[in-house]
């Protein structure tokens, strides 16, 4: 199938776009209302996946409790910077209180200076942690603050380390998803795994454009927005997007 015929099926109607979005609300003074709320309107779209920080991930779960919804939760967010340990165990928590993915922000300093042994092992206790709970991992890059052959390295650090997705961007470090970075990702990855864009995608266009790029998930507070362009219903079923 040719790749136009594939983003025409993948982008065929709003509910299929629903489906490649993680409905994503991490700012810091989100509240439980808030985390609620976007349950219910990840509930009411049928978005993939709701992402939270980790104190919220109990929360969503039982808010997406009887849903196809999942509940993924972010690693050793925003930086990167943390102890091995630290995000296993942060992992490991969020694992058990129901998270079904994993963002794992990859230790960037690390990588900056050339330990990619660090990387790849800081990433892949992560994964197979959460392999053996069935949940998956998407390794959180930052292309931002990356030259091209960091973020070629990055991503064949992710694969090395079993990671289900390549991503782009936590979009807390000044920058976000660019066509260029997600089709880079895409070519570096291949088919091994899937590439999330994340980070500034507010618009229909945005978000065809990183699907033509090659992007198969997408991150974004924006999500009932975007579907609305996609024609989506203004339903009264579904609540108003919550502030972030």
């Amino acid at each position: 199938m040719r790749h136009s015929e594939s983003l025409g099926e993948t982008l065929k109607d709003w509910q299929s776009v629903a489906r490649l979005i993680d409905h994503t609300l991490l700012k810091p003074d989100a509240t439980r209302d808030h985390i609620v709320q976007i349950c219910h309107e990840a509930a009411h779209y049928r978005f993939a996946t709701v992402c939270v920080q980790p104190t919220w991930i109990e929360v969503a779960v039982l808010a997406l409790k009887r849903t196809d919804v999942k509940a993924g939760t972010v690693i050793g967010f925003p930086h990167g910077a943390t102890f091995p340990a630290v995000k296993k165990l942060e992992a490991e928590q969020a694992l058990r209180k129901g998270a079904r993915e994993l963002d794992v922000v990859i230790n960037v300093g690390a990588l900056k200076s050339g330990d990619r042994k660090l990387v790849r092992d800081d990433l892949q206790a992560v994964v197979e942690i959460a392999h053996a709970e069935g949940a998956l991992v998407k390794a959180i890059l930052e292309t931002s603050l990356l030259t091209t052959d960091e973020k070629i390295a990055a991503c064949q650090l992710g694969l090395a380390a079993g990671a289900d997705f390549v991503k782009t961007a936590t979009g807390f470090s000044g920058g976000g998803a660019t066509i260029q970075d997600v089709m880079l990702l895409r070519a570096t990855v291949g088919s091994s795994a899937g590439v999330k864009a994340s980070g500034g995608i507010r618009t229909a266009a945005d978000l065809r454009n990183m699907v033509l790029a090659g992007a198969n998930r997408i991150g974004t507070s924006a999500g009932v927005h975007i579907l609305r362009e996609f024609g989506a219903p203004a339903s009264a079923a579904a609540p108003s997007p919550a502030a972030c």
